[in-house]
């Protein structure tokens, strides 16, 4: 089936296929509601027509979604779209700790396969902790990130599938190497079991090769639950000592003899890195204190013991059977293949009936309710009498017990039981789900009421905002509509206001070093400029806000600097004979008194050009004036016959050189 382009729930848009599984395709996808990247993992076909199947696969996969933690890849959603089901996951970048060691084709370094087993342990830790248990822990379902974080994946799906009835041949032959020997028999697994496939990870990773190996899966569970394993020193001499003993403690197949918690074993792993060749690790054939061996008193001869009492040595006298039995060898033999006989044929009878005597209400809280009534069935195929049942009183949101997991049972575990009891058990609906409401512009005081009235707890960080009022809320981590478990921590960032900040003084500082100084203090700097005699070119003379003012952050300053013009010459164009139209020289009647004239150049006031008995035909006159900046030109014509002409201009001499009156 082709689901490139194709929608689920109206939020994932497919986009490829990225890889197959022994129980499902995975394909890359698009959450057009959150607007990010998400890998999708859909069932296969052979997988959905198991009701039983399906719905342990929903529970498990929701129980795995309440998990947090950087080691396990995040479930963000599980859901159902006409036949198909699926599980929406967090995208992961990076190569299956299989494809690596396939890669590396032999032993990988130790510390880095050291701390890769960190990793894995410390998610195991968490999930044990929240009653989780993985139950198919392999190099398969390690992904390693591009930046060389391991992160575990499948979590619960294993206990689906194990626990239904169908076939996942396909999935058992790849994981049987990984088998705890429990898992291999079919027995009750636990957190032990994680640990011990854990063992199975780490010895790969530091030998290149698998503890245990065979032409087929069954073989191989065999050796799993009978046979010890090469120690990984053996195999790989530059395995440390310390490691080497971690991975055979958690490879024991007693499992009171094997790690008993993710802790305990993370705590030697850390160890090893510090201590790689230390004598640390417990791997002593003890239980516990309460099994401790134990000295087991001899009856010994008189002649035995000298003359205070102790005994001479180590010889221990026979007892009457043991005598008996060295005198008729030939008989007890016979003997003994009997009671061999009868032991192996006889004994799952006497251990129905020893148990049917000592059956005892079990502890069912942590237990799934469907697991739960199993259980007491089995006890009471045991015992036809006891008839017990297992009764649902009702259900309730659980923070730590995962929906479907029995929360408290009336009787609790209990001897000596009646017939026909009936244990009434409270079943977890797991933990409470809300909707994120949005307090981004709300005050403080109401944002958090509104949280706390939704049962969300909250962090508020406050920081300074020059765009938002002091004490409204302007940002919060998860967004508004979000589903989150009850209980879970909304952060939420609340303005201070603008920051506030001193004025510093820059009066008598270069225009350069005070806008230096006030951008460092994190104002914005306008510069004007003036000029005033007396005072140093380039020097700061005024600023907007006085010194030692408090005022916001980013707030504007005006400086103003003092510049110094310096003198400069233009050119002055005067056409004496365009302004005053001129006479015809042809007109012979024109009079002399009119032909002249007098021509005066003001600037600024000052005369800087004045002449008389000038002709009306001149075209040009060119005085040339100097000063500073603008200068305010006035020119003056005047005949002897009364006429007058009048012109003015301001000159900029910073920029202009020469200007002409026409």
């Amino acid at each position: 089936m082709d689901l490139n382009g194709s929608m689920l729930a109206d939020r994932y848009e497919i986009i490829k296929k990225v890889g197959n599984g022994g129980m499902a395709t995975v394909y890359k996808a698009k959450d057009t509601l959150l607007n990010r990247f998400v890998a999708v993992k859909i069932l296969r076909d052979e997988f959905t027509t198991d009701q039983e199947f399906i719905k342990r696969f929903e529970v498990e996969a929701q129980a795995a979604a309440s998990i947090t933690h950087p080691n396990i890849v995040s479930v963000y959603d599980v859901g159902k779209q006409d036949n198909l089901h699926y599980i929406v996951m967090e995208l992961i970048q990076g190569k299956t700790l299989k494809e690596i060691i396939l890669e590396e084709n032999g032993p990988l370094p130790w510390k880095w396969s050291v701390n890769i087993a960190i990793q894995i342990a410390s998610a195991l830790e968490t999930a044990h902790k929240n009653n989780i248990i993985h139950r198919d822990i392999k190099p398969h379902n390690i992904i390693i990130t591009e930046d060389g974080v391991a992160k575990v994946t499948d979590f619960g799906i294993a206990k689906a599938v194990s626990n239904s009835t169908i076939t996942a041949f396909g999935t058992t032959i790849g994981s049987v190497h990984y088998f705890s020997p429990e898992h291999a028999r079919g027995g009750y697994t636990d957190a032990k079991s994680d640990l011990y496939s854990l063992g199975v990870v780490m010895y790969e990773m530091l030998t290149g090769k698998l503890p245990f190996d065979a032409d087929t899966p069954v073989s191989v569970a065999l050796k799993h639950m009978q046979e010890d394993p090469e120690e990984p020193i053996e195999v790989n001499e530059k395995v440390p000592e310390a490691v080497n003993d971690i991975i055979m403690k958690a490879l024991r197949k007693d499992t009171s003899l094997r790690y008993q918690s993710a802790t305990a074993m993370l705590r030697d792993l850390n160890m090893s890195l510090k201590d790689p060749d230390g004598d640390f690790v417990d791997n002593e054939d003890t239980y516990s204190d309460e099994f401790a061996t134990q000295r087991i008193s001899t009856i010994y001869d008189d002649d035995d013991l000298d003359e205070s009492g102790n005994k001479r040595g180590k010889k221990k006298k026979d007892n009457k059977l043991v005598a008996w039995i060295k005198e008729h060898k030939k008989l007890s033999a016979v003997l003994g293949l009997i009671l061999l006989f009868l032991l192996s044929f006889g004994g799952t009878w006497v251990y129905a009936q020893i148990t049917a005597a000592k059956i005892d209400i079990p502890n069912l809280v942590g237990v799934e309710i469907e697991q739960a009534k199993r259980q007491v069935d089995e006890i009471n195929n045991k015992n036809q009498k006891l008839k017990l049942t297992v009764e649902v009183a009702g259900e309730e949101y659980n923070e730590k017990y995962p929906a479907g997991q029995i929360i408290s049972q009336d009787p609790t575990e209990k001897k000596n039981v009646k017939e026909n009891t009936t244990i009434k058990v409270v079943v977890s609906k797991g933990i409470e789900k809300v909707t994120v409401p949005k307090v981004v512009g709300e005050k403080e005081a109401d944002a958090v009421k509104t949280l706390e009235e939704l049962g969300l707890k909250f962090e508020v960080e406050e920081e300074t905002n020059k765009k938002v009022e002091a004490g409204i809320v302007f940002e919060q981590d998860k967004e508004a509509g979000t589903e989150v478990n009850k209980g879970d921590t909304i952060k939420i960032k609340v303005s201070a206001g603008a920051k506030k900040v001193q004025v510093p003084s820059v009066i008598g500082s270069e225009e350069e070093e005070a806008k230096s100084t006030l951008s460092k203090a994190g104002f914005k700097v306008t510069v004007v400029y003036e000029e005033e005699k007396g005072k140093e070119d380039g020097t700061v003379l005024k600023q907007s806000i006085d010194a030692g003012k408090e005022v916001n952050e980013g707030s504007s300053i005006t400086i103003t600097v003092n510049k110094v013009a310096e003198e400069k010459t233009a050119t002055i164009n005067i056409n004496v004979k365009s302004i005053t139209k001129g006479y015809d020289a042809s007109d012979k009647d024109y009079p002399d008194s009119e032909k002249k004239v007098t021509v005066k150049l003001t600037a600024d006031g000052n005369t800087v050009y004045s002449k008389s008995g000038v002709d009306k035909n001149t075209a040009t006159l060119s005085p040339t004036i100097t000063g500073k900046g603008k200068v305010k030109l006035i020119l003056e014509i005047k005949d002897t016959n009364g006429g007058e002409w009048t012109d003015n201009y301001t000159i900029d001499l910073d920029s202009e050189t020469t200007y002409a009156f026409n």
